[in-house]
């Protein structure tokens, strides 16, 4: 069962909020971090729901700083050209703590999930210290694999997926076997799954239906 507040961030963990997508399907409505629910964007949610959570947090981004700058806390920006995805944000923030925070754990969410649960860090670290690998979170039988845990140990092998043409996050946990470390759904929809995320502005305007009713 998730927490219903913050557990006390673990020591050695660096959370990253993953900014960088395009956000096509959103039909134009700017960047889909900074879409508004309940007053705030979704990237304020995502960071009031990680923060507390982990050591440091980190943003990641496709270029400048730009609309993310205001939130206060560093923005990495992707390391290789062409946009190639969230494993191109995840390897930047690993390559950063490799030369500042040597040894420390990064825990990875996207931006457009705003019902991450408190106890995220603290169980996929509990899974890791079993395993020793990369985690990822696991809903009602669907993995999430960009809502993970990666250890220093991952950059290796996820600079040569990434030179070697690999973009599909799935394949590349495949890969490393990672762990899952699974949450079950609970409450009414849409957001009884932890780990909804945003993809369209149907999806949007279905959260915020969904809150409005709860008022």
């Amino acid at each position: 069962m998730s927490s219903s507040s913050p557990l006390p961030a673990p020591p050695g963990i660096v959370g990253l909020v993953l900014a960088g997508g395009l956000g096509r399907r959103m039909q134009g409505a700017g960047p889909k971090p900074l879409a508004m629910l309940d007053g705030r964007p979704l990237i304020a949610h995502v960071i009031a729901r990680l923060g507390p959570q982990v050591d440091h947090l980190l943003i990641s981004a496709n270029g400048p700083p730009g609309p993310y700058a205001g939130f206060g806390l560093p923005v990495l920006a992707d390391t290789l050209p062409d946009h190639p995805g969230p494993l191109a944000g995840i390897l930047a923030a690993l390559d950063h703590l490799a030369d500042t925070r040597p040894g420390a754990l990064l825990i990875s969410a996207p931006a457009d999930t705003p019902f991450l649960p408190h106890d995220l860090a603290a169980r996929l670290l509990a899974r890791h210290n079993l395993i020793g690998g990369v985690v990822c979170a696991a809903s009602a039988g669907r993995l999430h694999p960009v809502i993970a845990l990666w250890p220093a140990g991952a950059r290796g092998p996820l600079r040569a997926a990434l030179e070697g043409g690999e973009r599909r996050v799935t394949r590349l946990v495949q890969q490393l076997d990672a762990a899952s470390e699974n949450w079950n759904p609970a409450g009414p929809p849409p957001h009884a799954d932890p780990f909804f995320n945003v993809n369209t502005p149907e999806d949007l305007d279905q959260l915020r239906k969904s809150l409005n009713a709860r008022e």
